[in-house]
């Protein structure tokens, strides 16, 4: 739809900052917004150019009014001028009674969608645009108040093996299921929408243990961007039991803000996927959800 090819379009047109810091934008955070694109494809013979132009201003006008009237925000020219939030959108007419309204927000430091829906509103006059207006003032204001997801870098799960094993015997087998693991706890905190995932493939940390360096993982999600880190480990106790653990620092100060231990566990080595999701979910996804 032409809407949606305007909104994708602008996405990437946005000029984001370097480096943006809310600390730095003051008490209030900056939103940038610029004027609704609008396009007439209802055929109407009666040219309304000067009719749409006048309700898109007051469309707009009241938009940024009550954006502005909650102290939690402030207007801003555009993203360099310190917005932490950029509201975008496009408006069609397709026929005498229908119109489609497409809104996007955009978390500029975070570089990520908070918000892209298709809203529909019939009529073509005043009253019609002012409910329009009120409605997508609602969801707007909803998106801005989400949380932005925190960045985790989530390294690769580890495995401590205290049987007597062969060393070489299962290592392909081993590499395998924690990968799974490893992928399997990425994807949950992700849709969890309270993390975003960081890409660490470029960082080279497997020529040593995470869970011996003394915290050290922190340091590397700091300079992979991102806020937070957590490391896993799997211990096999015997071919059927093992145990699951978690640390979750913040990448800045060290500082360990959550762990998790699942306790002994029964299963073949395909359960430890099952073990590690439950695991997080029990202990960041739904704990951190309780008021």
């Amino acid at each position: 739809m032409h809407l949606s090819r305007l909104i994708c379009s602008a996405f990437l047109l946005v000029v984001l900052p370097a480096a943006y810091s809310p600390a730095g934008a003051g008490a209030a955070i900056g939103v940038a917004m610029d004027d609704f694109s609008y396009t007439d494809t209802s055929a109407e013979p009666t040219n309304q150019t000067a009719a749409h132009e006048r309700r898109l201003s007051a469309f707009m006008a009241a938009l940024r009014r009550d954006i502005s009237a909650d102290g939690r925000y402030r207007p801003v020219p555009s993203a360099q001028d310190g917005a932490a939030f950029k509201v975008i959108g496009g408006i069609q007419k397709t026929s005498t009674l229908v119109q489609w309204a497409k809104v996007a927000v955009i978390d500029v430091g975070a570089k990520r969608l908070v918000m892209d829906k298709l809203y529909t509103f019939r009529g073509d006059n005043d009253e019609s645009w002012e409910r329009a207006e009120i409605f997508v003032s609602r969801e707007v204001m909803a998106a801005l108040s989400t949380p932005a997801p925190v960045a985790l870098a989530v390294f690769d799960f580890e495995l401590e093996d205290t049987t007597a094993a062969s060393a070489g015997a299962s290592a392909a087998s081993d590499a395998s299921y924690l990968a799974e693991v490893t992928g399997s706890v990425r994807e949950a905190l992700g849709q969890s929408g309270r993390y975003r995932i960081v890409d660490i493939s470029g960082e080279a940390v497997k020529a040593r243990a995470l869970r011996d360096c003394g915290g050290c993982e922190a340091a590397i999600a700091q300079k992979l961007g991102a806020d937070q880190s957590l490391i896993g480990v799997v211990r096999r106790v015997s071919r059927t039991e093992y145990t699951l653990g978690f640390q979750l620092r913040d990448a800045r100060t060290g500082a360990v803000l959550a762990r998790g231990d699942s306790g002994l566990r029964m299963g073949a080595d395909y359960s430890w996927k099952r073990g590690a999701v439950r695991l997080v979910s029990d202990r960041l996804i739904e704990s951190q959800a309780k008021p």
